[in-house]
């Protein structure tokens, strides 16, 4: 694909060029290409997709005026297209980057278009190991609540704030430090293949940094200078450049030093720039500043991983003018996201009621947040968690970890590895089985089950009153949960 050193002088998407140019994007039915397909058509521009398989987003696509083919080939770019924009899965190889680059058609990664787009926009890049799409989320409804009117790209869909995905104001409004500046633009900075050293945000936000894409970085040094070299990206606190990073876990003395942005920290020590006050049982959290508290409010989604991306929303939002008092009345109200802990009901199974939760957490210290907070919020008889493993390089490189990551668990239940980008050398190196084998020699109730329906079949069985069932993984093990949910009674 097209290198573009410099997203501000790229041909394809500066300014509002993209009104009636013609875009078609390969791989449209991941979460960020669909988001940017749905914003860049809202903005003027005629858009056009493929992916290999139909889908609920390709769906919402085709109905919202975007067509969508299932042929991948070097047909399906239109015969009048000005760019082509690809996801990061898809390969150089791919028949229609194939056919493009052949018919003279400029060809563009979907992090290097994001970056084009942002450089013309305020940019808020929303970046770590863990908690990107919940974060996004809570930060959009704050800014729609309070009249800021962002675009966004959000990775998950979150119904309060219309999806994934929005077009809004050319300028931000209001009377805040950027009133006037370039309208806001939130985006999730994802660091697999350093993806987000392609961003021109103006904010950013480093959650947390842990060991994750191994199969890229090899080692958690360079892990965190890929971190820095994304700090490095803001502009000079004298051009509103500003990095906000928690105070704790995300090796902030490393990525901060000599950067020429501004710094704020957050974090439970009272040395950071933000304090975090939070009670898991009553969800209560306040956000205080050297001692003086901002604002206080009640978290919908449980646990302290919830409670730090709230808080750093929270923060985000202040800094580009919405005051303290609609912050935490936004956040007051702030129901969730499809698959970041979502409650999808209760069910009668066995004579008994069983709660049915469906998370995206494919990391051991996503598992391990998500299972402590369920064990505290919901205190269930027995928490039986269904774990997808996401990606073979992934489960071997942090094998250990995972092992240890289900002591809150009474069973899992563990089907195959969801293979994606990794090699077919890759796929025969580690099995579901071996972490079902790690389990067990940790006392964990544990099995390995496939396909889908005999895991469902087993839940019937197994089942009784008082037990929360958790379906955790990025791949398709989301079937697992409506499938189970639409066996059953449903309790009143």
């Amino acid at each position: 694909m097209t290198t573009v050193a410099d997203p501000q002088e790229a041909t394809g998407l500066p300014g509002r060029e993209w009104e009636g140019q013609r875009l078609h994007f390969v791989g449209i039915g991941g979460c960020g290409l669909s988001g940017l397909a749905q914003l860049l058509l809202n903005r003027g521009a005629q858009c056009s997709g493929s992916d290999n398989v139909p889908s609920d987003l390709t769906r919402s696509l085709q109905a919202n005026g975007i067509p969508v083919s299932h042929t991948q080939d070097g047909n399906s770019v239109p015969a009048v297209c000005d760019l082509v924009i690809a996801s990061a899965a898809i390969q150089p190889d791919h028949p229609e980057l194939v056919a493009a680059r052949r018919r003279g058609i400029d060809v563009l990664s979907y992090p290097q278009a994001l970056g084009q787009l942002q450089a013309r926009h305020t940019g808020i890049s929303i970046a770590g190991t863990h908690g990107k799409s919940t974060t996004a989320a809570m930060l959009c409804h704050v800014l729609v609540r309070c009249g800021l009117d962002p675009s966004f790209i959000v990775g998950a869909t979150c119904p309060q704030i219309g999806g994934g995905s929005r077009a809004g104001a050319d300028t931000v409004p209001g009377m805040g430090p950027l009133a006037g500046q370039p309208g806001l633009l939130v985006a999730e900075a994802c660091e697999f293949n350093r993806s987000f050293h392609f961003h021109r945000p103006v904010l950013g936000l480093i959650g947390n940094v842990e060991e994750d894409h191994l199969d890229v970085y090899e080692t958690l040094d360079a892990i965190i200078e890929a971190f820095r070299e994304f700090a490095l990206l803001l502009p000079d606190a004298a051009q509103h450049g500003r990095l906000l990073i928690a105070h704790e876990g995300a090796h902030r003395q490393r990525i901060t030093t000599d950067l020429r942005c501004a710094v704020d920290t957050f974090g439970t020590s009272p040395d950071a720039d933000f304090q975090v006050a939070f009670d898991a049982r009553s969800r209560r959290l306040e956000v205080l500043r050297r001692g003086r508290p901002l604002a206080r409010w009640t978290n919908t989604m449980p646990g302290d991983h919830n409670a730090f991306n709230a808080a750093a929303a929270a923060i985000l939002a202040s800094l580009v003018g919405a005051t303290w008092p609609e912050i935490a009345a936004a956040l007051d109200s702030f129901e969730g996201l499809d698959r970041r802990m979502q409650r999808l009901g209760q069910c009668v199974v066995n004579g008994g009621d069983v709660v049915v939760y469906d998370d995206y957490g494919h990391h051991p210290s996503e598992i391990t947040a998500t299972l402590s907070a369920l064990r505290i919020s919901e205190n269930p008889r027995r928490l039986i968690c269904v774990f997808q493993p996401h990606q073979h390089s992934r489960t071997r490189f942090l094998l250990e970890q995972f092992a240890a990551s289900f002591s809150e668990a009474d069973v899992v239940i563990v089907p195959d590895i969801y293979f994606v980008r990794d090699s077919v050398i890759e796929k025969h190196r580690v099995t579901a089985a071996d972490l079902v084998d790690r389990l067990r020699q940790r006392n964990v109730t544990a099995m390995q089950l496939y396909p889908f329906e005999a895991i469902v079949e087993q839940l019937e069985v197994m089942c009784r009153d008082g037990d929360l069932v958790v379906i955790m993984g990025a791949g398709p093990v989301w079937q697992v949960a409506r499938q189970f949910l639409a066996r059953q009674q449903l309790s009143v």
